[in-house]
């Protein structure tokens, strides 16, 4: 069973930085192709960011390209989505989600690509 954990989330002000991780806590070393969403109240869960399952191809939003980078330690079964430069607006709840079926594609860019989600961390970003 897939089961995504993500961790790291908190409070910052704006301009900090924080990481947050999301490993597979039920199938180890399965470093499947996989996304990171955010869903501010409100509004719905949008794509932040993605790679693929080995590491070498990775995907950002234009609202986070240049700040924000997804990297995966193969090893460890864990992905890492490192966020400098936070704005207020990057305000929400981070989610991880996993695709077992085949590499990263453009459908999962979108929250119905995604098989596996975990429950999400908040990130609160101060001004």
């Amino acid at each position: 069973q897939v089961q995504p954990v993500e961790s790291g989330g908190g409070l910052v002000q704006a301009g900090g930085s924080l990481r947050l991780s999301c490993v597979d806590s039920g199938r180890p070393y399965s470093n499947y192709a996989m996304g990171w969403f955010r869903q501010a109240p409100g509004k719905e869960r949008e794509f932040v960011a993605g790679i693929n399952w080995i590491g070498s191809s990775t995907y950002y939003s234009d609202s986070v390209e240049g700040r924000f980078t997804v990297s995966r330690d193969t090893a460890k079964n864990t992905v890492y989505l490192h966020m400098n430069s936070l704005k207020p607006e990057d305000t929400a709840v981070y989610y991880c989600g996993m695709n077992t079926r085949g590499g990263f594609t453009p459908a999962m860019r979108l929250p119905t690509g995604i098989e596996y989600w975990g429950r999400g961390t908040q990130v609160t970003v101060s001004s």
